[in-house]
């Protein structure tokens, strides 16, 4: 091989290199703050990407006297599913400002994804309104891990109520539903490369080992607990390579209000 092809491949090699930082910093922008504060309530996300680009998608956006949330997951890793994470994102955003509220837009996002030719990926999606004031969370589950509610007293709910995954029938129905999160809740959304992680033994982190892990954690802050989950399920897989995305979203209502950001 010649030095000039040598060359040619190396530049080629940098020019992929560049273009996919870009398309991960472009996923990181359409993305949830890392850090939000609003009212009484601490929120903290992030993805972590098992390749270059992430299939995971968090979003955030304050409606009113309000924040819809989402947690979301494409199917399938790479390229192609972080392309149609922006897509998702911005229906999102779209329809989370005009909707009457997360089923509705869940229903909304759904009919979008089943009209395009050719077909979208299935996705499935954890939406949320969180009311600053009333510390009221409605939420709608399209096919997702169900977050789990970590209340102040010990006890752990699973949010669950919702519908199937999205982009797979049109007319799918789906509920709304509701919960108050008071001082000292903490909410945990995640994506399922966390609770599917498996280590040498084959034997997955599972939901019951996550309860444990944000147990753990919940003297420390949102953003803590993020990571602190992350390295829980890093020391379960120990040397074997993770399979899927990782995405975490945490919610906390605290009991003295913190300065917006």
């Amino acid at each position: 091989m010649t030095d000039e092809r040598v060359a040619e491949y190396e530049r080629q090699h940098a020019d992929l290199h560049q273009a996919l930082f870009e398309a991960a910093w472009i996923h990181r922008k359409i993305s949830a703050p890392r850090q939000l504060q609003r009212g009484h309530f601490e929120i903290a996300s992030e993805t972590f990407a098992v390749r270059h680009l992430s299939g995971d998608f968090l979003c955030a956006r304050d409606v009113g006297g309000a924040t819809a949330l989402a947690v979301g997951d494409i199917a399938g890793k790479g390229i192609g599913a972080c392309m149609w994470t922006t897509f998702l994102a911005g229906l999102f955003h779209l329809h989370a400002a005009s909707a009457a509220g997360p089923a509705s837009a869940a229903i909304s996002i759904n009919r979008a994804l089943c009209l395009l030719r050719p077909a979208a990926p299935l996705a499935t999606m954890f939406l949320a309104r969180l009311d600053w004031q009333s510390g009221e969370l409605a939420y709608c589950n399209a096919g997702h891990p169900p977050a789990l509610l970590l209340r102040s007293g010990g006890a752990v709910e699973r949010l669950e109520d919702g519908g199937p995954l999205l982009g797979g029938m049109p007319t799918a129905s789906f509920r709304p539903a509701r919960v108050t999160l008071r001082p000292g809740d903490t909410l945990v959304a995640f994506s399922d490369g966390l609770v599917e992680c498996r280590n040498a033994q084959d034997r997955e982190f599972g939901i019951e080992r996550l309860i444990g892990a944000a147990r753990r954690s919940l003297g420390s802050s949102c953003g803590q607990m993020v990571f602190s989950l992350l390295a829980a399920v890093n020391d379960f897989a120990g040397n074997q390579p993770r399979d899927d995305d990782i995405s975490i979203m945490v919610v906390r209502h605290n009991v003295r209000p913190a300065a917006a950001v």
